[in-house]
């Protein structure tokens, strides 16, 4: 295999301890001259679905990679460790549903293995000992069957699909994520906007705005856009819609033409 001169890093570990530093270290060990971007460490402990939006918003925008993912509730079980092949890019962690939507993202699913882990590993900290070696040995231009065995992908893990529905002048979505601004990104696409007016009804009691960017309505006003990702989103111009929406991931918002 060719391999790869970057590695992307997306976890829940944090910055506050040494966790990170301790998965470059084991890529800097295997593959000293790959470079690593890391995607983010702050996803919300455990949230698999957060660090699946993530990572599945970003990769696309990043070089040909080797994309290790580490979000995993599950470590130390018998949830399988797992290598995806896209044809933009190789994924790298649990198969708890973590990866499967970047890999959509990515080009699809081509095949699917399982990593094999020869030597002694830690319990609870598969990114040093696991995954982030086999994505350095990767990078470095290991064979596939050098890491796992070939699975089958129609046996990898799913999340549930996000709850969209559309009716006439209303759609109602999942939320999706919340970014740090206090945006709230919805599961919909952005064209599902085309189909309401620009005057709009959230959830039947708030008033709302569609717009491009955040200066198209008054401060303190919420604004309906499609956010760079692609994604329906709602701001509130100088402020947070997660605060005045009291809304989070998993929740569902419905917006409607204002009669």
């Amino acid at each position: 295999m060719a391999g790869y001169e970057w590695i992307s890093l997306t976890t829940d570990y944090g910055t506050f301890d040494g966790f990170v530093a301790a998965c470059h270290g084991s890529i800097a060990k295997i593959a000293p001259q790959v470079r690593v971007i890391d995607v983010t460490h702050h996803v919300p402990p455990a949230d698999v679905a957060r660090g699946a939006a993530v990572l599945a918003q970003t990769a696309p925008h990043l070089p040909p990679s080797v994309h290790v993912a580490v979000v995993d509730p599950g470590v130390g079980t018998a949830r399988r460790g797992v290598v995806l092949v896209t044809p933009d890019g190789l994924l790298v962690g649990p198969d708890n549903g973590l990866l499967i939507w970047a890999a959509e993202a990515l080009g699809g699913v081509e095949s699917a293995y399982e990593l094999t882990v020869k030597e002694a590993v830690s319990s609870t900290f598969h990114g040093r000992d696991v995954f982030a070696p086999a994505a350095a040995r990767l990078a470095a231009g290991a064979e596939l069957s050098d890491v796992g065995l070939a699975i089958d992908k129609d046996t990898l893990v799913r999340l549930p699909d996000p709850v969209v529905t559309v009716g006439d002048g209303w759609l109602e979505a999942e939320v999706l994520t919340v970014d740090r601004f206090g945006n709230v990104q919805l599961a919909a696409s952005g064209d599902l906007l085309r189909g309401l007016g620009s005057e709009l009804m959230i959830n039947g009691t708030v008033s709302a705005y569609r717009g491009a960017t955040f200066a198209d309505v008054g401060p303190g006003d919420l604004l309906v856009f499609e956010d760079s990702a692609g994604h329906v989103a709602i701001a509130v111009n100088n402020g947070r819609a997660v605060v005045v929406l009291s809304v989070r991931p998993g929740d569902l918002v419905k917006l409607a033409i204002r009669q």
